[in-house]
């Protein structure tokens, strides 16, 4: 079983590699809103959450995105019972949360929003993507392309994520996301969109952090004090927080609105 997950997993980074050139095009678009003083808008419902905390922060990260993450929508530990995941599952399909949610930012067309959604069929997801879009905020989606095309949305006019994103890239998981089926099982186990879409959030990340350098302006990353000693690296640290800090400051600066 081990080997078939991880040749499943091979073909999935294989895919993430046919996908350079749009990888390459979305660290673009994020250089350019960093580069301007702006932000990366991280949203995801779900288990997506995995991607937007994956790009920041975490050790080999670096400050310039706005993690949006719901608790709401992505707690899942508890399962059921109060913060349960029938609740959160219900949650993102209500129409008009995603409205709420961004209503806590000053967004601005010079920014880039990044929206996963591995069916791409969600209500929360979608309508996320499209109140970036109104407002001039060029759109990258991370879906699963299979799943997403064999699903319906979840809205009435059956749009989807992939209808309000200006660029698409692909996990590469096939419909249904697990991957392993097993003689006596029903299901399938063992889920693959998370390879998929981790790979190209840090694709993505070297990408953007040497078009930052290449601009003269390298980016903070968090890195291990076994690597740089502990004394810098609690440094830096402090300083990508602060930096981060002054980020987040201009999104919620609502007197120059």
């Amino acid at each position: 079983m081990t080997d078939q997950y991880l040749d499943k997993c091979l073909a999935i980074i294989e895919s993430v590699r046919a996908q350079s050139d749009d990888i390459r095009t979305a660290a673009a678009w994020c250089a350019q809103s960093i580069l301007h003083e702006r932000v990366v808008h991280m949203f995801a419902s779900g288990h997506s959450r995995i991607m937007v905390e994956e790009m920041w922060p975490r050790y080999g990260s670096f400050p310039g995105f706005n993690p949006i993450v719901e608790l709401s929508l992505t707690f899942h530990n508890l399962v059921v019972g109060a913060n349960g995941q029938r609740q959160a599952m219900f949650l993102e399909n209500v129409s008009g949360l995603a409205e709420r949610i961004l209503r806590n930012f000053i967004v601005h067309q010079n920014d880039t929003a990044m929206v996963i959604s591995s069916s791409g069929t969600n209500i929360v997801p979608i309508e996320m993507a499209e109140l970036f879009q109104k407002n001039k905020i060029k759109v990258i989606a991370i879906i699963t392309n299979q799943h997403s095309q064999a699903s319906e949305s979840k809205r009435e006019d059956g749009k989807k994520l992939s209808d309000f994103a200006d660029l698409i890239l692909d996990t590469g998981a096939p419909i249904g996301d697990a991957m392993i089926y097993i003689d006596g099982m029903e299901s399938p186990v063992a889920p693959g969109s998370t390879i998929g879409g981790v790979a190209i959030i840090n694709s993505i990340k070297a990408e953007l952090a040497q078009l930052l350098t290449q601009h003269g302006k390298p980016p903070t990353a968090l890195v291990a004090g076994n690597i740089v000693g502990r004394e810098k690296a609690i440094a830096i640290f402090e300083a990508a927080y602060d930096e981060h800090a002054l980020n987040m400051s201009r999104l919620y600066n609502f007197s120059k609105k």
